[in-house]
């Protein structure tokens, strides 16, 4: 017996799986790690943390189990897409703490530069919209800001890394310093189509070529980790954004199939097979994971708050104790309210891409209570995502049969519930909601031929629960029409 194990790094937890030769998970080990916001919209964390939270979760899950390194067939590394961080080449130490995706320092950067004459060819070529999300202008911001970062990235002597590549040089000791194209795809300065690193991307933001990893395919044997980290040398075999590993481990390998995560954030992806997608609705295009370099392509859209708003009420306000408890809450009340919760914490991601718009918690009266609060909170989570197909509907002019749910909010029943009846399309959640792991477990199977085909893998999904719409179409409309006049009027107050 074989083992694949499977390494996934949030945004506030590093986390393994393990798998067995059938797929089927057999434990998971967490390690929550803290961010931190030295200023109004940064959001940064430390790299060696997060080296120290993944690593611990890897060895921690073999105690468990009782599985040496021996046994392990191969490792899948899925990872926060985005977040930037960069080293020295000889020491391996981080020289900055690493630039969350989350955090907008960049974003005056990057209103200019969309005002520029570059604007039209950095997004044909990336398929992205300007925005401080991606990982480019945090990397300009190191290298100008970290006093001697530009000279020593000129002079070769530090390297750039998405979260993947830091996993992977630290696992080997520095041998390999690599990334997958989906994680490329999103750093804005990779050539979507050539799947390549862009020379003329790189000029626009001052970016030397020596800072940044090779890129690879999603599914492929990279080398070994070396064996004092888990035991013993065992082969790095898949890699891949965690969104994208999402979208993988949902088998959603046909044009048309759609998942979304429910996270730290919200991510939506309508798989589009070799059709490259152009959206006209705000939406990026970005690679899908895959075992081939050549293309696959998916239409991705991205909501910057959904379960941190549920972790906002605990922490901010003391609201519940445990996230858990908000399923629960949600149903003690009809409804909101009248409430409504916009979480633009960090801004609005797509369709909006507004950097400057802040939350609010809008038709509070004197008989609010905790629970319509709270349920203004989850429901914000569906409305927001809501938004993203929509503009997926709009885009492809094609409404997706189902929603394939995964991520640790699509336990919430009542969540799910209330996606599909505003959606007014069934969503679906698998046995597995964790995608995103199984999907680079998957990766890492298909990379050593451990599975022989994507079509392999299709047998392996199995829904859990399938939930229905049942709203009148009357209420679904003035829930909305009540969501865009929330949103309108953080938009009008940015």
């Amino acid at each position: 017996m074989g083992y694949l194990l499977a390494l996934d790094e949030g945004t506030t937890s590093a986390r393994a799986a393990l798998y067995n030769e059938d797929a089927e998970c057999i434990g998971i080990e967490a390690n929550p790690y803290p961010l931190h916001y030295p200023n109004d919209g940064w959001v940064e964390v430390d790299g060696e943390v997060i080296w120290a939270a993944q690593i611990s979760a890897a060895r921690r899950m073999l105690d468990a189990k009782g599985v040496s390194a021996k046994e392990i067939l191969a490792i899948g590394i899925t990872n926060q897409r985005e977040t930037t961080l960069v080293w020295e080449a000889a020491t391996g130490r981080p020289i900055a703490p690493a630039i969350v995706w989350q955090c907008r320092r960049t974003a005056a950067f990057c209103e200019e530069l969309a005002l520029s004459p570059y604007k039209r060819r950095i997004e044909e070529r990336t398929g992205l919209v300007i925005d401080a999300y991606f990982s480019a202008s945090k990397l300009r911001w190191i290298l100008d800001h970290v006093p001697g970062a530009r000279e020593r990235a000129n002079a070769g002597e530090l390297r750039f890394g998405t979260v993947d590549t830091w996993l992977i040089w630290k696992l080997t000791n520095g041998r390999l310093h690599l990334t997958d194209v989906s994680n490329a795809s999103r750093t804005m300065l990779m050539d979507l189509e050539q799947g390549d690193w862009d020379e003329e991307l790189l000029r626009i933001f001052e970016i030397p070529k020596s800072l940044l990893p090779r890129i690879c395919s999603s599914a492929e044997i990279y080398g070994t980790t070396a064996a004092e980290h888990l035991g013993a040398e065992v082969p790095i075999a898949g890699n891949a954004g965690d969104q994208q590993a999402a979208l993988f481990g949902q088998t959603c390998f046909l044009p048309g199939l759609v998942k979304n995560t429910y996270g730290t954030g919200c991510f939506a992806l309508m798989h589009t097979g070799s059709r490259r997608p152009v959206s006209r609705n705000r939406l990026i295009s970005t690679r899908a994971a895959g075992d081939r370099l050549a293309g696959q392509y998916a239409l991705e859209g991205s909501v910057f708050v959904a379960g941190a708003a549920l972790q906002f009420l605990r922490d901010n306000f003391g609201f519940f104790s445990d996230v858990r408890f908000t399923n629960e809450a949600a149903q003690k009340v009809p409804d909101t309210g009248g409430v409504y919760f916009v979480p633009a914490f960090t801004g609005l991601g797509a369709p909006y891409w507004e950097p400057e718009a802040r939350g609010m918690i809008y038709g509070l009266t004197r008989s609010t209570l905790r629970g319509h609060v709270i349920r203004a909170a989850l429901e914000s989570i569906a409305y927001q995502s809501a938004e993203l197909v929509g503009a997926m509907r709009a885009d492809t002019g094609e409404s997706p049969k189902e929603l394939r749910a995964d991520g640790g909010a699509a336990a919430s029943d009542f969540l799910l519930q209330f996606q599909a009846d505003i959606l007014d399309i069934p969503v679906v959640r698998p046995r597995d909601i964790e995608s995103t792991a199984l999907g680079a477990a998957y990766l890492a199977g298909l990379g050593i031929g451990h599975f022989r085909s994507v079509e392999e893998l299709q047998a392996f999904w199995r829904v859990e629960r399938r939930f229905e719409p049942v709203m009148t179409a009357s209420e679904r409309e003035r829930l909305l029409s009540g969501w865009r006049d929330a949103i309108g009027r953080v938009l009008r107050n940015r």
